[in-house]
């Protein structure tokens, strides 16, 4: 549940509003937040849409969650897209 109240943090602060950010993924507003909301256990985020909320909001602070989780040191500061 930590990870997904990350998420849902981070699209309700982003500076991208979250009707936007649902038009960007191609999903209903009511859906995403759905899917985020860290206190509706009948809902669940996919992958996909995942990695597309990290690419448009540009916060990977769910990302390092994860990273943490397994034991791994990353940061947004040491993270830079290739290519």
């Amino acid at each position: 549940m930590e990870l997904t109240r990350i998420i849902h943090t981070s699209i309700l602060e982003s500076p991208i509003p979250a009707k936007v950010l649902a038009k960007k993924i191609g999903k209903p507003y009511s859906t995403l937040l759905r899917e985020v909301n860290p206190y509706d256990e009948g809902a669940k985020l996919g992958v996909e849409t995942f990695v597309q909320i990290l690419k448009i909001t540009g916060d990977y602070s769910p990302l390092e969650f994860i990273a943490n989780e397994l034991g791994l040191d990353i940061s947004s500061k040491k993270m830079r897209k290739v290519g």
